[in-house]
């Protein structure tokens, strides 16, 4: 009887290192707070894997979509485009920031307003096909 609760204990330490490993830690994370009758938004945040994974989708009850874009300028022309997936390599760390990679919010439901709060949800998958969601309340502040 010893021996099988030793293995339960086992089994149950071993899938929650398993699940907290799978975990995406995101930090550094906010919403640009936006003018009233602007349909658009931008959100940032610093993602690290545990292991080589891809955001590939992200929704938020604030927007009608959420898209994943880059940004760059060349020759003095800014360039944005939509993304299908972003890689992120495990153990380094992927900053979305203004100029950079971000998230894309279209069809705002309401004003984003320093001061509030947006909720997101963000599914990554890794190199075995296996699909997290992880959900992530940010803060809606005015641009650094």
């Amino acid at each position: 009887m010893m021996k099988n609760l030793f293995r339960t204990i086992a089994c149950i330490f071993f899938l929650a290192i398993g699940n907290a490993q799978a975990e995406v830690v995101i930090s550094d994370a906010w919403v640009r707070a936006n003018a009233p009758g602007q349909s658009v938004g931008a959100a940032y945040m610093t993602l690290k894997s545990p292991q080589d994974s891809n955001l590939f989708h992200v929704e938020s009850p604030a927007a009608g979509s959420v898209e994943i874009h880059s940004m760059s300028v060349t020759n003095g022309v800014m360039k944005m485009r939509a993304l299908e997936t972003l890689p992120l390599q495990a153990g380094k760390p992927e900053k979305l920031a203004p100029g950079g990679f971000h998230l894309m919010l279209f069809d705002l439901k309401k004003p984003l307003k320093a001061g509030e709060q947006a909720t997101f949800t963000l599914s990554f998958k890794d190199k075995t096909g296996k699909i997290t969601h992880q959900d992530v309340v940010l803060p809606i502040q005015e641009a650094n």
